[in-house]
């Protein structure tokens, strides 16, 4: 009975290192690891001990007897990974990192940003004894897009926030939320403040098309609307125009598939989850029928991951079509192009909602005088340019898509930090293995762009951890010269508890995980069940 890897797999390796046969691969040190999409159990290896399970903060490992309907395509995908890349050496491969020996004196480390990023580099510092980390970030609430990213109807996705939890439970961990670097506190400050100062603030903007009427009402980006729909407090008090039939979203990589699923999705199955409630209200009133999605490439070079399309194909209730391109599809060249196949070859049922993955297909430009209501798409064709890569071109006549909402998915872009230099064509602080320069350190986004998943963060934190400890052992770190008071009043580990007590006491009231505080008001309320702290 082996163990099966699902959808919900965070790939940040934890279950490689508590297998005793090493049947779980890629694994940290080994070709693909940090770039695949999931992590693969060999059915030919497992022994059916279960250690896997234990270790797996998202509980994405069953046994193949226990997988859902939905699930069942996983087995064979977890097979065929082995078939692609035989593992005929079963000596351990990870290598739990060195737990240094540091210099006399503690090491107080100041971490900003408390995503996935962030608290993965916390508790990569957190490992060796004698440091202090305090975690900054903006928000009230931390985890960043584990909290406020992850779509509501993930929810097995969003129980690595239990890993989390455990991170900021450890000895020397703290919290300074609430608190805006450049408003409340500086670089500089920081600097004064502590040892060294670990970036992991991600990408929180979004890339532009650059087309005409991309700043009609009604063209939106998918950041924001999934920051409406998660209850982001910058977010959650936005309007979108759901008062059309048909909506469209550029772009088609995972986070383009969670808006469509959202937008289709039946509300009273929204209801269970921790979306935002005002987005819930919304959503039941909602006119959209059908979401187009709208990729220039064609479906072998889809942004997507087999596992979300996976999750795509095992709706209920919604039909999912393919339109552009699929006549070319081969069913045995990829995973992705046989799923996408087996998609296109269904018959669709009259009445149902409907998400349409368009291929082959450049938009030109949004329609409108105020308001979005149509959007000018063209037909494109694949190239190879010099260097290998497969690109899209423009061909053919314009047609248009009638439509009242437009969501551009093309990608996260961060934001310059103040006081670290920039690659605006990257978009990320220039580095080398996470040093900036010592005493300055990047980690997630912010260092290697919007790449990976949330176990990528965990290699990448051990890595700028590295540098910064291989600093702070050759004395290139100046000692902390004094504490440094915030302009706005800090929330610290309590007072996020309490927070985090009060949503989970009001979702249990209505059968839910949680229901969520939406705006910083509500949240700094809730949080006064401790005292807050200037620190």
């Amino acid at each position: 009975m082996p163990y099966v890897v699902t959808r919900s797999c965070c790939a940040d390796a934890s279950c490689v290192l508590a297998c005793p046969v090493n049947c779980i691969h890629p694994a940290p040190g080994e070709p693909g690891f940090g770039t695949t999409e999931m992590l693969y159990v060999d059915p030919r290896t497992c022994v059916d001990c279960g250690a896997c399970t234990t270790a797996c903060p998202v509980d994405a490992l069953k046994p193949h007897t226990k997988l859902g309907e939905g699930e069942l395509p996983f087995l064979q995908l977890n097979a065929d990974y082995y078939k692609r890349n035989p593992h005929a050496d079963r000596s351990p491969m990870y290598v739990v990192p060195r737990q240094r020996a540091l210099p006399e004196g503690e090491l107080s480390v100041a971490v900003i940003g408390a995503g996935p990023a962030g608290m993965f580099a916390a508790d990569e510092l957190l490992r060796h004894p004698g440091v202090r980390v305090t975690v900054h970030d903006r928000l009230p609430t931390p985890y960043g897009l584990a909290r406020a990213g992850v779509a509501p109807d993930h929810q097995d996705t969003k129980q690595v926030t239990r890993l989390f939890r455990t991170i900021e439970s450890q000895p020397g961990f703290r919290y300074r939320l609430g608190v805006e670097l450049g408003t409340d506190l500086t670089h500089t400050d920081l600097l004064r403040e502590h040892h060294a100062v670990v970036y992991a603030v991600g990408a929180a903007t979004d890339r532009r098309l650059g087309i005409e009427g991309e700043e009609l009402r009604g063209s939106v980006s998918a950041t924001d609307f999934v920051g409406w729909y998660n209850g982001h407090p910058d977010r959650a008090a936005d309007e979108h125009p759901l008062d059309t039939e048909r909506a469209v979203v550029i772009g088609n990589g995972n986070v383009a598939l969670d808006v469509a699923r959202i937008l289709t999705a039946d509300p009273d199955t929204l209801a269970r989850t921790d979306i935002s409630d005002r987005a819930l209200a919304a959503l039941r009133t909602s006119k959209v029928r059908e979401v187009v999605l709208l990729g220039r490439r064609g479906p072998a070079q889809a942004a997507f991951t087999v596992p979300e399309l996976l999750a795509l194909c095992a709706l209920k209730d919604v039909d999912v079509l393919v339109e552009g391109g699929p006549e070319g599809l081969d069913p045995e060249a990829t995973e992705k192009t046989r799923l996408l196949s087996q998609l296109a070859a269904r018959t669709p049922v009259e009445g149902r909602r409907r998400i349409v993955l368009r291929f082959l297909t450049s938009p030109l430009r949004l329609v409108g005088e105020t308001s979005v209501r149509a959007l000018e798409i063209t037909p494109t064709e694949l190239y190879t340019d010099d260097d290998g890569t497969v690109r899209a071109r423009p061909t053919g006549a314009a047609e248009t898509l009638e439509t009242g909402l437009v969501l551009r998915s093309v990608g996260y872009r961060a934001r310059p930090v103040p006081g670290l230099p920039f690659d605006e064509a990257s978009a990320t602080v220039p580095h080398e293995r996470g040093r900036v320069e010592p005493g300055v350190y990047v980690a997630g986004w912010i260092k290697r762009g919007p790449t990976g998943f949330i176990g990528t963060n965990k290699t990448c934190a051990q890595e700028t951890v590295e540098s910064l400890l291989d600093d702070f052992a050759a004395g290139r770190l100046t000692g902390p010269e004094r504490a440094v008071r915030t302009t706005t009043q800090a929330l610290d580990l309590d007072a996020w508890r309490a927070i985090d007590r009060a949503e989970r006491a009001a979702g249990e009231a209505q059968g839910r995980p949680r229901v969520k505080f939406t705006d910083t008001e509500s949240l700094r309320r809730a949080a006064e069940a401790v005292p807050a702290v200037h620190t």
